[in-house]
């Protein structure tokens, strides 16, 4: 099947379905709401940002689309069961429910506080379970349903600096793997359950994460959002156990099964590295308690800024190199990397 039959197929599957999307608010959430509902499904979009949802409902409705706002976080079981609640109660039933919500805590791991730490295991975690068993025992109860849970390539490939993320990523594919056995031995071949596994995505999700770096969040080679949407979209209507998104993911979890030892070490240095070319950045929570305002978007502007901060980076080297030679003192960059 050609990409654009599998594109038309997908729109016709999808078609007069109900799903459910957590993390809707921005970030690839919100970029795969605006995609269900454009092939036809009736989205059900669930975060905090309450004003956030009524705004994307309206945008959905302008364009033609179905959808309804629940605000709720997602940490929370009795949120979870409301949003199932009133899906029912809208559009009678639920086929497909996407466990998107996440975020993250940046810095070695002794120099996070356990209460941010605590949070990363509520939201990335207990939100997936919670979710996963609301959305299950409907599936299950009626023969067919398709559960997607987003994990990361850090589900595979444990990644320094981000150390309880990428554990609750690895719990995530791990439910996953063993939800799709045991609905195998049940006997439920028409419930299926999806990990989406994206590499680094220029997402609001690096400023929303909880930073103790010391310095501003970045990553090597990020991948474009809609790399992941598309692969949100595929995953309702054709899931797999396991699905990397794009080459690297793919290749770094290749590599890990091989080369575990060489995988990570190489990682890490790539991390320290992205670490220390970033520039300075005051600690904190980020929106990990609470909501973060003006990051309603689907890209993070992540990938600018590194281009300005690498622009700054080689102009201060450029500037050493000349004072060095005239023999005077070069200009200090600014704590932002510009000179």
């Amino acid at each position: 099947m050609s990409p654009e039959d599998e594109t038309e197929s997908t729109h016709d599957e999808l078609t007069g379905q109900t799903i459910v999307v957590t993390g809707a608010s921005s970030g690839f959430g919100r970029g795969a709401a605006l995609e269900l509902a454009a092939r036809g499904a009736h989205v059900v979009v669930a975060a905090r940002r309450g004003d956030a949802l009524h705004a994307l409902v309206a945008e959905i409705e302008t364009a033609g689309g179905s959808a309804l706002a629940v605000a709720a976080d997602v940490s929370r079981l009795e949120d979870v069961e409301r949003i199932a609640a009133s899906a029912v109660e809208r559009f009678g039933d639920i086929d497909v429910w996407v466990n998107n919500a996440g975020v993250g805590a940046l810095g070695l791991f002794w120099e996070i506080p356990v209460a941010d730490q605590e949070r990363i295991i509520d939201v990335n975690l207990k939100s997936v379970l919670y979710g996963s068993h609301v959305a299950l025992r409907r599936f299950t109860d009626r023969g067919r349903g398709v559960l997607v849970n987003v994990g990361s390539v850090d589900s595979e490939v444990p990644l320094a600096y981000q150390t309880v993320y990428a554990a609750t990523k690895a719990a995530v594919l791990s439910l996953g793997r063993s939800l799709a056995e045991e609905l195998r031995l049940a006997g439920l071949d028409d419930v299926k359950v999806a990990t989406v596994m994206p590499y680094a995505i220029d997402t609001p999700w690096w400023t929303h994460a909880a930073n103790y770096t010391g310095h501003a969040p970045r990553m090597a080679m990020m991948d474009d959002p809609q790399l992941v949407i598309d692969e949100i979209v595929k995953a309702c209507a054709h899931p797999r156990t396991q699905m990397p998104v794009g080459p690297k993911a793919r290749g770094a979890t290749a590599t890990h099964r091989f080369l575990p030892g060489v995988t990570e070490r190489l990682t890490g240095r790539l991390v320290e590295q992205e670490v220390e070319r970033a520039s300075a950045y005051p600690s904190g929570p980020g929106a990990i308690y609470e909501p973060m305002a003006g990051t309603l978007t689907v890209d993070g502007g992540i990938r600018a800024r590194m281009r300005a901060e690498d622009a700054a980076t080689k102009a201060a080297k450029k500037a050493a190199k000349k004072a060095d030679e005239a023999g005077t003192p070069a200009p200090e960059p600014a704590p932002d990397g510009s000179l």
